[in-house]
């Protein structure tokens, strides 16, 4: 059992029957008879809902162990996308409501943590920043506009903004989670 006033992000806890993970958790202490209330997002882990809420500083939730295991990205269908236990090669499906938009960035052989409870996955981890290659955008410009953006098109079919000098076949870092240009990558050996 954890008190509500120790939540922070990333835990798994049981509230009302139904099994959440604490996306953001914010301890605001009481002043004299008044308790704390902690201020908290949560996540269903099996509908993927989220839910904003206050909750007293002394609720006791019921922690959850989730079991991580970093897995392989093989493939996706219409619904699933398919990973692979590098360490004992079973494969597991995972529908794809689970992951999210996310899912897009999913390219063959890439390796994901995979949070497991009750033996049922319920979350793939991404990294924030992922490379990428953009398959089409306007030819780049040499003049003085640095700060002007054009739409380019990534190789998984996402559009977004890049600066001029970006071109065709260029591999970029991308935020993944608001979907923004970081900067061009580093190419190795170079």
């Amino acid at each position: 059992m954890v008190y509500a006033s120790q939540l922070r992000p990333g835990m798994a806890v049981r509230y009302e029957g139904q099994p959440y993970k604490v996306l953001m958790a914010r301890y605001h202490p009481g002043q004299g008879k008044m308790g704390g209330v902690t201020h908290t997002r949560l996540k269903n882990l099996w509908t993927g809902n989220l839910w904003e809420l206050s909750l007293r500083a002394d609720l006791k939730l019921e922690e959850l162990s989730v079991e991580k295991i970093v897995m392989e990205f093989l493939y996706e269908d219409s619904s699933e996308c398919y990973f692979m236990d590098p360490q004992s090669y079973e494969q597991i499906g995972i529908p794809s409501s689970i992951i999210g938009p996310q899912a897009r960035f999913l390219l063959p052989e890439m390796r994901l943590s995979v949070e497991f409870l009750e033996g049922k996955p319920v979350c793939v981890t991404f990294p924030d920043i992922v490379d990428i290659r953009i398959s089409e955008t306007t030819p780049p410009t040499h003049q003085q506009q640095d700060s002007t953006l054009k739409t380019a098109r990534l190789e998984n079919g996402v559009e977004l903004l890049v600066p001029q000098f970006i071109k065709t076949g260029d591999l970029i870092r991308v935020n993944i989670e608001n979907l923004e240009y970081v900067e061009r990558a580093r190419l190795s050996g170079r």
